[in-house]
């Protein structure tokens, strides 16, 4: 029994770590190269090795995708990785590393009143009490990096509009039955968002060719998309499987780590400033994640 908790605090401790490094490693990315350049890059690598992997060398039987598995598929690749990792990536070229750790971390916020919304029911008082918190939380975090050219007002609405689609993403696959392993859902979705977002790319090389001319892929683009990956992609994931596994709701609290981690990695690693603003915001929005999963 002693031995199963340390396992599941241990794995969840390095689920939030890792998990939070994503806007750090995302931050140094969108530094060499557009960042729709990054997202493409690692949509196409992750999504064909894991689909690679699934189909190549573990030889998954029965799980090609029907013409309405298709169809799931690509809705919730448009929302999960499209729109939302497509957001993220533009958000970081203009919002600091912290903000996009501690928005990430105001998931489940959006998921419980979107269910509700979903379902048709009047969301819950403390799934309103606890969204305003987070936002008002992100907002107050968010206050003086605007000041300091740490954040944009744009960065902040387009931050917020991915959070909202990776929120509808996760309520639209719980509805649906899924007959396929979730290795081939992860690798379809994810090389499917790249696709779709392949359009949007070309139209934005289109409108600011000097930006796309000036992208370097440097150690530090290729450092960035193995991080985001390894570590995030295929580590993080798979030790919230397991943690899910273990107890659901358990799980969800390590969502509460990551902004803590977040801004630990942008102060260490990219000098970002840790303030008393800092502190209250990131304070409010674990509040309104306990709150809001109360």
């Amino acid at each position: 029994m002693k031995s199963t908790m340390s396992a599941s605090f241990l794995a969840g401790l390095l689920f939030a770590a890792l998990w939070a490094s994503a806007s750090a490693a995302t931050k140094f990315g969108v530094q060499s190269v557009h960042p729709l350049i990054l997202a493409e890059v690692r949509f196409f690598i992750a999504g064909s090795g894991m689909l690679l992997f699934a189909y190549g060398i573990q030889h998954t039987k029965n799980a090609w995708p029907t013409a309405t598995e298709f169809r799931q598929l690509t809705v919730f690749a448009l929302l999960n990785t499209t729109i939302y990792l497509g957001a993220f990536v533009l958000a970081l070229k203009q919002v600091s590393a912290g903000i996009g750790s501690l928005s990430t971390a105001t998931n489940p916020l959006f998921i419980a009143m979107l269910s509700a919304l979903w379902l048709r029911r009047m969301p819950r008082w403390n799934e309103t009490a606890g969204l305003l918190l987070g936002l008002l939380g992100v907002g107050i975090a968010t206050y003086p990096l605007l000041q300091n050219s740490y954040a944009t007002v744009e960065g902040i609405l387009i931050l917020l509009g991915g959070m909202i689609s990776v929120s509808a993403a996760t309520v639209y696959y719980a509805r649906i039955q899924w007959r396929l392993p979730n290795l081939v859902i992860n690798g379809w979705q994810v090389f499917l968002g790249g696709l779709l977002l392949l359009p949007f790319t070309i139209l934005a090389a289109f409108l600011d060719p000097a930006a796309f001319r000036n992208s370097q892929f440097d150690l530090r683009f290729w450092t960035s998309v193995f991080w985001l990956i390894i570590p995030v992609s295929v580590a993080a994931l798979q030790l919230w499987f397991y943690l899910v596994r273990q107890d659901p709701i358990r799980a969800s609290l390590w969502l509460f780590l990551c902004p803590i981690f977040g801004f630990v990695y942008a102060y260490m690693l990219i000098d970002e400033p840790i303030t008393l603003f800092t502190v209250i915001g990131t304070t409010l929005v674990i509040g309104g994640l306990w709150l809001g999963r109360k």
